[in-house]
């Protein structure tokens, strides 16, 4: 496969990411299949686009990330340079589906934060729809990702200059690839919320559990 951009900029950006935090990558040599790929994670920080890019070797990811995060030129360069494209949340944004599908007719993984936006709580947040659509509708594998310690990293610039040296741990922990079980005919709201379900449970399972939320093992 030719080098791109992509595979140039990564370690560099494995660097910078040192800058930031303390990061360790848990089974990070999972086999993945040579197929349609769909990576999805849980989502606290900006930064995840990043170490998950990172943290997944073996595949290109084209991420679909909210416009809002474009706002931002250093932002914007980062997460462009790992193949992402904007989201509008506002509406229903039918050209990110049709850029997330091409992304996986040529062979690239698709990124996915299935929350919709970063959880200001810690808590994993119910999933919405879209990524158990295109997951049913491409038949692609998912690769679940469970991240924490992200939300920590907005703390260097709060308070006093001694935070700016401050580093938190991130444990970015990657789970094994799964395949939603086929569905008949054009997914029902029901097939597509039970699909779900089974996608955020695979990345609680992946959390601590006072990162789980609405998906811990005690229901509260």
């Amino acid at each position: 496969m030719p080098i791109t951009l992509y595979d140039v900029c990564r370690p560099p950006v494995a660097l910078a990411l040192k800058l930031f935090c303390r990061y360790e990558f848990v089974n990070r040599e999972v086999s993945l299949p040579d197929e349609p790929l769909i990576v999805v994670s849980n989502h606290l920080s900006w930064l995840d686009i990043p170490l998950v890019g990172v943290g997944v070797r073996r595949r290109r990811i084209s991420f679909m990330a909210k416009k809002e995060y474009f706002h931002s030129p250093v932002h914007a360069f980062i997460i462009r340079v790992l193949g992402s494209f904007t989201v509008d949340r506002s509406t229903v944004d039918r050209s990110a589906f049709d850029l997330a599908a091409r992304a996986l007719r040529d062979g690239r993984a698709l990124g996915i934060f299935p929350e919709g936006t970063r959880s200001r709580t810690l808590q994993l947040q119910k999933g919405k729809l879209g990524v158990a659509f295109i997951a049913l509708r491409s038949n692609a594998v998912i690769l679940p990702i469970g991240i924490s310690g992200t939300e920590k990293i907005r703390q260097k610039y709060q308070g006093s200059k001694r935070r700016l040296l401050y580093r938190p741990r991130v444990t970015v922990n990657i789970g094994q690839p799964f395949r939603l079980p086929h569905v008949n005919g054009k997914p029902t709201r029901s097939d597509l919320a039970t699909s779900t379900e089974t996608v955020m449970k695979h990345i609680a399972e992946l959390l601590p559990e006072d990162y789980r939320g609405v998906y811990r093992s005690d229901g509260h």
